[in-house]
């Protein structure tokens, strides 16, 4: 059930602004299907669906809400409640790519990685895993901020398992005479996804050790970087050095890259986006 402990309201200190709740969308489980041996698709839906703010970027995200095993808590909750009364049960967020949005079905899709087993699969993974049609989950967003551009002449996409997904919406969206590479790493072969693409954008697939990505860009041509867009995404040690490639070496404007990391290797995401405000959680020199 939703908590109902919630502190009474306070009055804000003068001259401070008190943080508006953020508009949470329950949606339903509608189905789900397995992409390959660690890629799950779930398909969400619902009337919650229009309480998202709809972003039209390629790169769309949301937040989940992921409840925690046995606290028996129910979407849409009461996070304010929660965290000053019963914190051990407040839902863990989880970020995942908007694969596709499809308004007339009033619905989207969300790519899972699957790695591990039991506790080692992550929570996120757990719950994807065993979710039935008819399950409800919460969720906030979406945010993004990647779109590739028709005027752009040449595209560069860099990612792995985690990005996946938003590399393989932005391909869909580019303008069909778009030039480039789309460099995909992946611990697995058998993991590899058929991508519809531009003619022009060569998909290549990079299996085995991450670090094989940093050698093929490293390996690329990237003396001419005018009319060039990057999207660049990973784990976020990797993230660092490929910037020194993309950003200090080649010297490619900051407006033209979208570089982040996705995720960080041994951290949950907790401690990850806790870590973005220290100097490890930097991307930028």
């Amino acid at each position: 059930m939703t908590s109902s402990n919630a502190p009474a309201p306070t009055t804000p200190a003068a001259g401070s602004r008190a943080r508006p709740p953020r508009p949470q969308a329950v949606l339903e489980v509608l189905s789900k299907k397995r992409l390959s041996p660690r890629l799950l698709r779930l398909t969400l839906g619902g009337e919650g669906y229009a309480d998202l703010n709809r972003n039209e970027n390629s790169d769309a995200y949301v937040k989940l809400l992921i409840p925690i095993s046995g606290s028996g808590l129910q979407p849409p909750y009461d996070m304010d409640g929660l965290r000053a009364n019963d914190p051990e049960n407040m839902p863990a967020r989880r970020t995942y790519t908007v694969r596709r949005w499809d308004d007339a079905a009033q619905a989207l899709e969300i790519d899972v990685v699957l790695h591990g087993d039991g506790e080692d699969s992550g929570l996120a993974a757990r719950w994807a895993d065993e979710a039935q049609p008819g399950d409800r989950l919460a969720m906030m967003g979406a945010g993004g901020g990647y779109t590739p551009q028709t005027e752009s002449t040449s595209h560069l996409l860099i990612g792995d398992h985690a990005a996946l997904p938003a590399i393989a919406a932005s391909l869909e969206v580019m303008d069909p005479a778009a030039r480039g590479l789309a460099l995909i790493h992946l611990d697995h072969e058998e993991d590899q996804l058929p991508l519809e693409h531009p003619e022009g954008i060569e998909v290549r697939w990079v299996i085995g050790q991450r670090e094989q990505l940093l050698e093929e860009v490293t390996a690329l041509d990237l003396a001419e970087v005018e009319g060039l867009q990057v999207f660049c995404h990973v784990e976020r040690g990797l993230t660092k050095q490929l910037r020194g490639v993309l950003v200090r070496d080649a010297g490619i404007p900051r407006d033209a890259i979208s570089i982040s990391a996705y995720w960080a290797l041994g951290r949950i995401e907790d401690q990850f986006q806790a870590e973005k405000r220290e100097p490890i959680g930097k991307i930028d020199d």
